[in-house]
């Protein structure tokens, strides 16, 4: 099929080869982008094909690279993330230095409690801790989404109650945790952060320097 001499066929060619890729890539990661959705939603009420697409149509895949900030500190955000590949990080400036406060992973939802002008700009900053997937939704566009589908209203009143549940749950536990009970913590509930996250950023998030967290890292494994 490629066997020519002419090199503007053989550019032609690679050209309709790579956008061939692009094409089945880009199929291939919606097709993985709904799923995805369909397993999260499913889970609290048993949803139609078109309350299953609208959800779908109301947000958009995009990749972000390493570093870059999908929430800014100062700032009022409507915008909602979900996971769908790589880690994100929250983290906030103390006196010129970044504290760490949480992680998201794969199937994590990233609201900002502040995203309104009656609560005010959001305290923290959401970056790419490595190269991420995710999806982006906006919350002024769920009046709209309701209306068409009045059930899904439900559904995203008990996607906010399983969050501010479990950032409450998380919360608590973190404030009455050691450094040390909050890295074994990690470690069993998030084992894969330790293959892409630098240890001052674990160590930032269980509030210890990184010098600490290397005689944890020692001690634990001495008592192995």
């Amino acid at each position: 099929m490629f066997a020519t001499s002419n090199p503007c066929t053989k550019l032609q060619h690679l050209w309709l080869l790579n956008s061939y890729i692009e094409i089945n890539l880009f199929y291939n990661l919606s097709n993985y982008m709904h799923t995805i959705f369909r397993e999260y939603f499913l889970k609290f009420m048993p949803l139609i094909e078109d309350e299953l697409d609208a959800i779908a149509t109301t947000v958009t895949e995009q990749k972000f690279e390493k570093g870059t900030i999908l929430v800014k500190e100062g700032t009022v955000s409507v915008d909602v993330f979900f996971v769908l590949e790589g880690v994100l990080r929250a983290y906030v400036l103390q006196d010129g230095i970044e504290k760490t406060t949480n992680f998201y992973t794969e199937g994590d939802w990233v609201i900002s409690i502040y995203g309104s002008d009656e609560v005010g700009p959001a305290p923290h900053n959401v970056e790419a801790a490595t190269d991420v997937l995710v999806t982006v939704g906006n919350r002024l566009k769920e009046d709209e989404l309701f209306k068409q589908f009045p059930r899904l209203e439900t559904v995203s009143r008990r996607v906010m109650q399983e969050f501010l549940t479990e950032y409450h749950l998380s919360s608590v536990s973190y404030m009455n945790s050691t450094p040390e009970e909050r890295y074994l913590k990690l470690i069993s509930n998030r084992p894969e952060l330790f293959q892409s996250i630098p240890q001052y950023q674990i160590a930032s998030y269980i509030g210890v320097r990184p010098e600490s967290l290397s005689r944890i890292r020692r001690r634990l494994a001495r008592g192995k």
